[in-house]
């Protein structure tokens, strides 16, 4: 009877430090945005990759207000990704969706990733679209297209891990293949090889492209391939799963350090290495978890896709948070309309944000409480102190379970 009592006496110990673990959390929880603080004069327009198993599903992009409410929203795909706004009001957006007849090499129906033209105001917002078959919905898509002066548009794509440069009637007037720096595998559709996710025209002919599984950027010139390496050891104390960086100036880049949990400034020194010039892990009381989005705003401000956390947050120079809306499914990017995001915006010294907003990591805690967030629905001030109480009250609860099954009914 001693040992029932004890071992229930552990499990009482051990729900009472799991229900204390989640009520002082949300008590001490610093403020999350239901809508949006402070105030955007302009809309910012948001690409949403979706919600449901493998986030492939309930796509969106959405245009919010100064004041964090909805203008418009258009939700008829799987997933959407980049999102540029364009002069005439409509955007340009990467997507993937599936049940298409056209398939190619693959079984029908099939998963298509291509670039959209959405027109909010039309009866089908879809007014034009391109796009080709790929194996799978994951790690095959279309993130990035970029509109060039001269007609073409300029594609990132996982599925042959190339960049390049189509016109409207579907030719393909240029491309770079990745096997051309790397080692590729005999059929990079089969495996999520490098996971090429963005590209960005930073002058004439010459493109910044981010090689997330390399944990590298590469500039590359059309006509010469890969000019410049950031990140050339790979080095995942730099760089690690990034996504969307944003060439600053000549020297200068902005990139989203998604693997690492945080924003990273990196600048080019005299020697030509690249090294860590500021970081920023925390926003408004809050880490950020799996950024995937920074852009330099031509007022200085940083304006920051917080993935996870399912929130876009600007904040001013000094860390301080200016405006912030949460977003009701997963977010990939965000533009502030009209100026998106600008190559060379840090150009004039204007922009060089101060302060780290560092956060101390646990070894082990912090990789499995990733893993928690990409597959429980978790509150946002969830941190590697609670996940340690959790796991401490389970073990006491286990421990409780077994102390009063092995006990002696005769005490």
């Amino acid at each position: 009877m001693n040992r029932q009592r004890a071992g229930m006496g552990l499990a009482g110990v051990a729900l009472v430090l799991l229900v204390g673990t989640f009520a002082v959390g949300a008590a001490l929880a610093p403020a999350a945005s239901s809508g949006a603080t402070g105030r955007a004069d302009n809309g910012t327009l948001v690409g949403i990759q979706g919600g449901g198993v493998g986030w492939h599903k309930y796509g969106s992009v959405v245009m919010y207000d100064g004041q964090g409410q909805e203008r418009w929203r258009v939700d008829d795909t799987d997933s959407y990704f980049d999102v540029t706004y364009r002069e005439n009001g409509t955007v340009l957006a990467g997507f993937m969706h599936g049940g298409y007849g056209d398939c190619g090499p693959y079984d029908s129906p099939c998963v298509h990733t291509g670039f959209r033209v959405l027109d909010p105001n039309a009866s089908d917002p879809v007014t034009d679209e391109y796009g080709f078959p790929v194996r799978t919905q994951k790690n095959s898509e279309v993130h990035d297209v970029e509109e060039l002066p001269s007609g073409e548009y300029l594609l990132t794509d996982m599925e042959y891990e190339r960049i390049f440069t189509v016109v409207r009637n579907g030719t393909v007037t240029w491309q770079w293949n990745a096997s051309s720096y790397y080692d590729a595998p005999d059929d990079p559709t089969r495996t999520d090889w490098l996971h090429i996710n963005d590209v960005d025209v930073i002058g004439e002919d010459r493109y910044l492209v981010s090689v997330r599984n390399a944990n590298q950027l590469l500039v590359i010139e059309r006509g010469e391939g890969v000019v410049e390496v950031i990140n050339e050891n790979r080095d995942p104390d730099v760089l690690n799963h990034q996504h969307n960086p944003q060439w600053l100036g000549e020297g200068r880049v902005l990139v989203a350090d998604s693997d690492n949990d945080r924003i990273v400034e990196l600048q080019r020194n005299e020697s030509g290495t690249w090294e860590v010039a500021w970081t920023r892990s925390e926003v408004g009381g809050v880490e950020l978890t799996w950024p995937r989005d920074a852009d330099r705003l031509p007022n200085g401000h940083t304006l920051i896709t917080d993935t996870i956390n399912k929130r876009i947050v600007e904040i001013d120079e000094n860390g301080s948070v200016v405006w912030s809306v949460t977003t009701e499914r997963i977010p990939y990017e965000a533009d502030r309309v009209p100026v998106g995001e600008r190559a060379g915006v840090g150009v004039d010294g204007r922009t060089t944000a101060t302060g780290d907003g560092s956060v101390d990591r646990t070894p082990v805690l912090t990789p499995l409480l990733g893993l928690l967030r990409v597959s429980v629905p978790l509150p946002f001030w969830f941190a590697e102190t609670h996940l340690a109480g959790v796991l401490a009250s389970l073990a006491l609860g286990a421990a409780g379970g077994v102390v009063w099954w092995r006990a002696d009914p005769d005490g």
